[in-house]
């Protein structure tokens, strides 16, 4: 996932409330039952030793939020610490384990298995004049632009005249300039929202043209829909399953890149050095020196639940509370390890992955594959 979303939470003090709620609701007291689940997450965090102003913060937010339509399935993660909700967001649907919790770092690693990768698509509309571009994501729709071309000549004639000839060869030097503006058009909006793929949704004609004009990096990964279009009122559910379909698939590709990076350990260049790193102490040091590039996370694992000592700062990590007092902490804190190296994930730029396939899971379910490899000593 885009750990942007997290970025908040990191190296701001806890205590923190965690929330993964869910807010469905399908009959006509909704507002009556948002209110007895607010306060029931309120009383539970009360419970957890949690303070007023914090808890009284996370009831508002959950109690006065709008959950859209009944029947709708509306999940909802929140952070509150010191009488602030500080991340508020939305679920791509039900929580799989709705929960509350009070420690001393957020619950994140829920979160990052809830969206996983969620991969950014651009959806392109194009027709002969023009193109719609969309930005898909498990977030929801985001307007990205759009392309207008030249609206003349666009339409051929079934005459065999000499001039309707010339008429038709004009035809389709307009075609082939549109297809061109449309490509670059969607290569700039494929750039500036951060996608990963692009879906080409319109007639097969415009869409062929437009895809054989981007660069090949570009057409690596856009892919053609049969279904929807620039029209009003061509979306459809086809069109709407082809995008679920074309960012899982590309998220599934993802995870098995990674996870085959991290079964071979090569560094740069195909070099042997162990450039990856299993087990709970090698990646508490790995993330200490800030070597972890992108961590590999199995939620529900053995390692995963690991407890290890924290402090404020998201270098603050260790095996031992000892460590952290060496190296200044007085009052370290118990926490979860798969939540601390999420931490110190997001802290210093690197990626997580969620792996899910039990083929691919490193072993204790955590590993990382680094930056750079140990240093060896002389």
């Amino acid at each position: 996932m885009r750990l942007s979303l997290l970025q908040p939470v990191i190296d701001r003090p806890g205590p923190w409330a965690s929330v993964y709620a869910d807010m469905s609701h399908s009959t006509a007291d909704a507002a009556k039952q948002q209110e007895l689940t607010a306060t029931a997450i309120a009383d539970k965090l009360f419970g957890l030793g949690a303070d007023e102003a914090t808890v009284g913060a996370v009831h508002e937010t959950l109690a006065t939020l709008r959950t859209g339509e009944p029947g709708a399935a509306v999940g909802r993660a929140l952070f509150a610490t010191h009488g602030e909700v500080v991340v508020d967001t939305a679920l791509p649907g039900r929580p799989s384990a709705p929960f509350a919790t009070w420690g001393p770092l957020p619950r994140i690693t829920p979160l990052l298995e809830a969206f996983g990768d969620d991969p950014v698509c651009l959806v392109a509309y194009v027709d002969r004049t023009g193109a719609d571009f969309v930005v898909r994501s498990d977030r929801g729709s985001d307007d990205a632009g759009r392309i207008e071309g030249a609206d003349w000549p666009i339409h051929r004639t079934a005459s065999a005249d000499w001039s309707e000839r010339h008429f038709q060869t004009k035809v389709e030097n307009t075609w082939e300039h549109n297809a061109g503006e449309i490509a670059d058009a969607a290569r700039e909006a494929f750039e500036s929202c951060g996608a990963e793929v692009m879906l080409l949704a319109g007639d097969p004609r415009e869409r062929r043209a437009v895809h054989d004009k981007m660069p090949e990096p570009l057409r690596a990964v856009t892919y053609e829909s049969d279904h929807g279009g620039r029209a009003p009122g061509a979306e459809s559910e086809r069109l709407e399953r082809d995008i679920a379909h074309v960012r899982a698939a590309h998220e599934q590709e993802h995870v098995h890149e990674v996870a085959g990076r991290f079964r071979t350990g090569s560094g740069p260049g195909g070099s042997g050095a162990p450039y990856a790193a299993a087990g709970v102490p090698a990646l508490v040091e790995a993330a200490r020196e800030h070597r972890i590039d992108t961590l590999l996370v199995s939620p529900e694992s053995a390692d995963a639940g690991q407890e290890i000592w924290v402090g404020p700062g998201a270098d603050q990590i260790a095996v031992r509370g000892s460590e952290l007092q060496y190296l200044g902490e007085v009052h370290p804190a118990a926490a979860r390890a798969d939540d601390a190296l999420v931490r110190s994930a997001v802290a210093n730029g690197a990626e997580a992955v969620v792996v899910r396939d039990p083929e691919e899971v490193p072993a204790g379910g955590l590993g990382a594959i680094l930056r750079w490899s140990e240093p060896r000593n002389a």
